[in-house]
């Protein structure tokens, strides 16, 4: 059972519950909270309270509930419509599928990407294969990743391949390596990142990085990411990163907390030219050009090793997009 608390501000505008917690707490939809809600695992003021609650100034909000896999309700499955979307599908068998989504693709349909996601390409492909049973009801998304972040993502087709890698996922053994581009020079040649992510109180639409949790306001994660240098050009430096926890937008969240934020990453401030006074005019029109041609934050997810459903370790990769790897070749040409 996990038990999140939240203690509603003092000028908190009056919204419903569902709306409210949809924003307050990751990887929920709005029908599961309002199946926690009739089932009685919402309790404001120490009262159980009806979906049409209206949240209030002060409130203090209990909600119970199991670990929720980031996995499609039914009534969500049933209201999805089959696209057929171009998949690069890098492993396929019975029990797990692994695709290398590409920058831009939503993964799961939610407020205003009703359309266009993978889950929703996930949808045509297995109505148009060979695979007797499937539910994709009962399969899952075993994690996720942003929107403008490439790279692999394993999806399983089962409800056990699902609890199989969701075991490994919450016991910290899946591999997952990431590369990235940040601003600026690193100190150290390989370190480790950690902190409590939560919203950043000044803006809902980014995390942020707390010391303690004595300071965190709402839902947060202790969160873990290594790092190694690969490349080190002026003004900015290529990474490696092997996240040990995987927290909505951790790797971005923890290099702005560090002062390298991703190249080109808008939410975190890395779409603007840092350091700009000690560069040339040569050297702010390429960076001009580099970011018109990596128009995303240079985040990519590499490679991703687990343990099978069926007890064999598998290890899969897939090189950086053609974009981020245009913008790493100009940098070797002109910042080395």
């Amino acid at each position: 059972m996990k038990i999140i608390q939240i203690f509603v501000k003092k000028n908190q505008r009056e919204i419903r519950i569902d709306k409210f917690l949809k924003k307050n707490i990751e990887n929920i939809s709005r029908n599961q909270i309002q199946k926690l809600i009739s089932s009685k695992k919402v309790i404001v003021n120490q009262i159980f309270v009806k979906k049409n609650y209206k949240i209030q100034p002060l409130d203090f909000i209990k909600v119970q509930f199991y670990d929720i896999y980031p996995t499609l309700d039914y009534l969500e499955y049933e209201n999805i419509v089959a696209e057929k979307i171009n998949l690069h599908i890098i492993h396929e068998d019975e029990d797990l599928i692994v695709i290398n989504k590409p920058a831009g693709m939503v993964v799961h349909p939610g407020f205003g990407h009703d359309k266009g996601t993978l889950i929703h390409g996930i949808k045509y492909h297995f109505q148009n294969s060979n695979l007797n049973d499937f539910n994709l009801y009962r399969s899952g998304l075993v994690h996720r990743l942003d929107k403008d972040t490439s790279g692999l993502l394993v999806i399983a087709k089962n409800e056990f391949s699902k609890e199989y890698l969701f075991q490994q996922f919450h016991s910290k053994t899946i591999q997952r390596e990431y590369r990235a581009l940040i601003w600026g020079n690193l100190s150290e040649e390989k370190g480790i990142i950690t902190g409590f992510i939560g919203r950043d109180p000044k803006n809902r639409k980014r995390m942020t990085v707390f010391r303690t949790n004595e300071f965190c306001k709402g839902k947060y994660s202790y969160s873990i990411t290594h790092y190694q240098v690969l490349e080190r050009f002026k003004y900015l430096t290529y990474v490696s990163c092997r996240i040990k926890t995987g927290k909505t937008h951790q790797i971005r969240a923890h290099f702005k907390y560090l002062g390298h934020p991703l190249f080109h990453d808008s939410i975190y401030g890395g779409h603007k030219i840092l350091m700009k006074k000690k560069c040339s005019s040569q050297i702010i029109e390429f960076f001009r050009t580099c970011l018109k041609i990596l128009p995303r934050q240079a985040l990519h997810a590499i490679s991703l090793s687990f343990i099978h459903p069926k007890h064999k370790k598998c290890y899969f990769y897939c090189p950086i997009p053609e974009d981020f790897k245009i913008v790493l070749n100009k940098c070797r040409k002109i910042l080395l």
